[in-house]
């Protein structure tokens, strides 16, 4: 009777693992990282001499994607160059900066420091307020919540 119960529970002990190694292997695959770039090359886009990089990535199969550049190709102007990164023919400049999720929009200034970063939609509201701050400061209120991403000196 010992013999059984040592030979039970060893079966179900290796049942267990068993189950708990398929559900290892099957389990799906990491998400997306949501990475987002802080520092660019500007020499790595269009307009590298203007004060401002508006930089739009997206993927021809996000329907999200076209209203954003939309939008934001309204921004272009002698100051501020507009690009956008399309995954396909711009692919390595996605795998260079990690870029993971599309849209995702990035306003850096003339050394490449990414100032404000949209990922997702974005109103056309955000992103001309977001880039008229930048260029100068006092223009938005302080109670004004723009929704994007931004980084501080550190």
């Amino acid at each position: 009777m010992d013999r059984l119960l040592l030979v039970l529970g060893g079966v179900a002990i290796a049942g267990t693992v068993a189950a708990l190694l398929s559900r290892i292997r099957n389990a799906a695959p990491a998400g997306n990282t949501r990475t987002i770039p802080r520092q660019l090359n500007r020499r790595d886009f269009d307009g590298a001499t203007r004060p401002w990089l508006v930089a739009v990535f997206t993927a021809s199969t996000c329907d999200t994607c076209a209203g954003v550049m939309e939008r934001a190709k309204h921004l272009a102007s002698g100051q501020v160059s507009v690009q956008e990164l399309e995954h396909r023919s711009e692919a390595a400049l996605h795998e260079r900066y990690g870029v993971d999720s599309v849209p995702m929009v990035l306003i850096a200034d003339e050394t490449g420091a990414v100032q404000r970063a949209f990922l997702g939609p974005v109103t056309a509201t955000d992103l001309w307020a977001s880039l008229a701050e930048l260029r100068e400061p006092g223009t938005v209120s302080k109670d004004c919540n723009l929704g994007e991403t931004t980084f501080s000196a550190e």
